[in-house]
């Protein structure tokens, strides 16, 4: 068997923790996926999966041999884009990982790559800061969008590109239905008051939670939501059908635009801005595909385009 490929079946295994899963994804049968691993250790001559009832995790020498796999891996994908491509025409695969709350934002920007380059072949996934940071270093992920504000410590690693500041709104079900959609509240509302209101908020591990349970620490105040959840969409959702309020970003917010039923009031007091932007390993050496992304992470064009997408701060209040 292809070396390259008895290795993409080795990052497949460390991607999905799951021999099933990771044979699925590689379009191949569970007992032809297993016997290419036990190839891989036959030609290493040590052990790389730690077996028992299912998959338990990779032994230390297994950890060694999948880092190198990846740096062979990026490689090969690099040399490949240059022979294939050219630097105004890419063609390769590019993966971006963005944090659940900024994945409206992250969809849009492969659209526009996509329709700017079509030779390149995306894949968007959704992924909590530390996969992505992790991701980055080992080469799982080309291009992060997330929270940049969590990099001093590894400064020297990964580099940014600042894209917009996060802003942060009450969403509460209408009083009265508008036309037009969802509507913006002229009026603010302070994090205090909001923290009286029964609450559906983000799951502890996710940042986007770490942020609002720092800002009502920061006036005093913890809060206890009486839903939790790792889904953006139930964030919405449970304000659309039932008597909560969630505190969402304006990426979300916009999302939400077309339900007249909701509405999203700014909130103030403190004002909470998050500093949100591209993370990418900072290196001389980049693919045609990621020298094609951060041009567009400049672009005035799509610069243009996110600002319309990011906080509903340009449109007309509809509601005192």
């Amino acid at each position: 068997m292809n070396l390259f490929t008895s290795l993409r079946y080795l990052a497949a295994l460390h991607q999905h923790k799951h021999f099933g899963r990771a044979a699925d994804a590689c379009h191949i049968t569970q007992p032809a996926f297993s016997n290419a691993i036990r190839a891989l250790e036959e030609e290493f001559g040590t052990a790389i999966v730690k077996r028992g009832r299912a998959f338990e995790s990779f032994t230390p020498e297994g950890e060694r041999i999948f880092i190198s796999a990846q740096r062979m891996l990026h490689e090969q994908e690099m040399l490949l884009q240059d022979l294939k491509g050219k630097s105004d025409q890419p063609v390769g695969a590019l993966t971006l990982g963005a944090v659940p709350s900024v994945m409206p934002i992250a969809a849009r920007f492969a659209g526009y790559l996509h329709a700017r380059h079509p030779g390149l072949s995306l894949t968007v996934r959704s992924m909590s800061s530390q996969e992505i940071e992790s991701g980055l270093e080992n080469l799982l992920v080309d291009l992060g969008l997330g929270y940049t504000d969590r990099l001093k410590s590894r400064a020297a690693k990964l580099a940014t590109i600042h894209q917009y500041t996060e802003r942060y709104f009450l969403l509460r079900r209408a009083v009265k239905p508008g036309r037009a959609g969802l509507g913006m509240v002229s009026h603010p509302m302070s994090w205090e008051a909001a923290s009286k209101l029964p609450l559906c908020l983000l799951t502890p591990e996710m940042h986007n939670r770490s942020i609002v349970d720092a800002t009502f620490r920061q006036i005093g105040i913890h809060v206890d939501p009486v839903i939790e959840t790792n889904s953006i969409l139930t964030l919405g959702l449970t304000v659309l059908v039932g008597e909560v309020y969630s505190i969402l970003p304006g990426a979300l917010v916009a999302v939400l635009q077309g339900y007249a039923e909701l509405e999203a009031v700014p909130l103030v007091d403190p004002d909470v801005m998050t500093p949100i932007g591209f993370m990418f390993t900072n290196s001389d050496r980049r693919s045609n595909a990621m020298r094609a992304a951060l041009a567009m992470a400049t672009d005035a064009e799509w610069l243009a385009h996110m600002a319309a997408h990011v906080g509903l701060l340009g449109i007309a209040a509809t509601n005192g």
